[in-house]
């Protein structure tokens, strides 16, 4: 059996787009479905991620597995399209799938629905058989425990900045109105058996180790528990984490002992009030200013996301946060649109207000308009965004948020240098290149958009 397992990227972010090498660590799913595959099938796996190189036109396999989020699914359907009218069996999976099966059967000949790691080897098993079924779902007993490794050496480690990703937990509790993962999980979170991802820890080569973890503190006693585990390791680690991460000494004492080198935090918005419509709780509670002096006095950088569009937003937000991101010296912050995800609370609450303008998934990436906003026009949303991104990095501004020095500064400063040419480069990724994916079968695509649907 030979198998190709394809990751499609959207025009911002695919190979030839903006997004450069100092932004962009290994991704773990295919190398994970990768390693999925039941070895009594003695399949041939190929795998192919957009964002660093093509997919060819003449896979020569029997099957192929794409991994599909909502701003990739219009093209992921399109690769889908092309190969099924060559002969080829396709099977899409992922985040969008899960929260649009039927919209996403329409494209392919199986659904995996859910976490993947029991049922995409069964699905494997049932093809190899003839009998494979339309939709897999994920079991209700569902665990992390005893997971494969996953087959990194599958990705050329000069394509990224780092291969050594890893995951501990998957989920968040937090019930964010925009999150895509809360959409898709609910507020379940699973966690691997802590000795297992030290064991995996130990085998990657080098010193640094980033975990993907929407969330990797959400449950502070693992978190101490892993942490405690960590510290003998002497790895520098890199992840996500909310911005209470400061409220339990313990617990940030045990992170920093363990090797944090940088965190990502979603601040979200300068704003309690707009932190309060995106039900973003749990940072109205916390002093930005404390959070980020305590993180670099202990030598941590930050990469700070930062939301525009909410309710209580108006054209003066932008101006706001860019002053309190370079006030607070945030090492590396990053700028998105608030995108109604399908699944999510935010989706269904503009929809019923009649208040989403773009009908192809393309455009949901975060980077452009989706919806109308209350306090602004869609256009304006968008220029005040590539406003804060041009703005915070100037080179003046650069220079004023990495005033300190430090041992991971030449690597900080290339990625603000990474940053600084993917935000110049916004208008580059007009909705016209967005939706254009006549690259894959030389047909013109505005006609053959991904138009939102109400199936889930």
């Amino acid at each position: 059996m030979k198998i190709a397992l394809l990751s499609p990227a959207g025009a911002m972010h695919r190979f030839s787009g903006s997004f450069s090498k100092s932004l962009h660590y290994a991704p773990l799913t295919l190398t994970l479905l990768a390693a999925l595959v039941p070895q009594e099938l003695e399949a041939k796996v190929e795998i192919y991620d957009e964002t660093i190189e093509e997919i060819p036109k003449n896979l020569d396999v029997d099957l192929i597995g794409t991994t599909v989020i909502t701003g990739t699914s219009s093209r992921a359907y399109r690769w889908a399209n092309y190969y099924r009218s060559k002969g080829v069996k396709v099977v899409l999976g992922g985040i969008h799938p899960t929260l649009m099966p039927n919209e996403a059967k329409e494209y392919a000949d199986a659904v995996v629905v859910g976490q993947a790691e029991e049922s995409w080897p069964r699905l494997l098993r049932d093809f190899k058989v003839g009998q494979m079924r339309s939709f897999y779902y994920q079991q209700d007993n569902f665990s992390l425990e005893g997971r494969r490794i996953p087959n990194r050496e599958l990705f050329e480690r000069k394509k990224f900045i780092t291969k050594n990703s890893i995951e501990a937990t998957r989920g968040c509790i937090n019930d964010c109105s925009f999150c895509a993962v809360n959409a898709t999980f609910g507020k379940t979170l699973y966690k691997r058996p802590i000795f297992e991802v030290v064991a995996e820890i130990e085998q990657l080569a080098g010193k640094d180790v980033l975990f993907v973890d929407v969330n990797l503190t959400a449950d502070k006693e693992y978190a101490k528990a892993l942490f405690r585990e960590l510290v003998p390791l002497n790895k520098w680690w890199f992840g996500l984490v909310t911005a209470d991460v400061i409220e339990d000494a313990e617990l940030f004492d045990l992170m920093v002992a363990s090797g944090c080198k940088g965190l990502l935090i979603g601040f979200e918005s300068v704003s309690n009030s707009s932190l309060a419509d995106i039900n973003k709780s749990h940072n109205q509670r916390v002093d930005y200013d404390l959070l980020m002096k305590k993180l670099h006095n202990s030598g941590i950088v930050v990469n700070g996301t930062f939301c525009f569009g909410t309710d209580m937003d108006d054209k003066d937000v932008f101006k706001r946060t860019v002053e309190q991101v370079i006030e607070l010296k945030i090492d590396l912050p990053r700028f998105s649109i608030l995108t109604p995800f399908p699944g999510t609370k935010l989706y269904q609450n503009l929809k019923h207000q009649d208040r989403i303008i773009e009908s192809d998934w393309a455009l949901y990436d975060v980077q452009h308009a989706v919806f109308k906003p209350k306090n602004m026009t869609p256009q304006e949303l968008e220029e005040g965004l590539a406003w804060a991104w041009k703005e915070t990095y100037k080179l003046s501004s650069i220079a004023r948020r990495l005033s300190r020095f430090h041992m991971l500064f030449p690597i900080n400063l290339a990625s603000n240098l990474g940053y600084r040419s993917y935000g110049r480069r916004l208008k580059e990724f007009p909705k016209a290149v967005m939706i254009d994916n006549s690259d894959i079968d030389g047909e013109d695509n505005y006609e053959d958009n991904i138009h939102l649907t109400s199936n889930r």
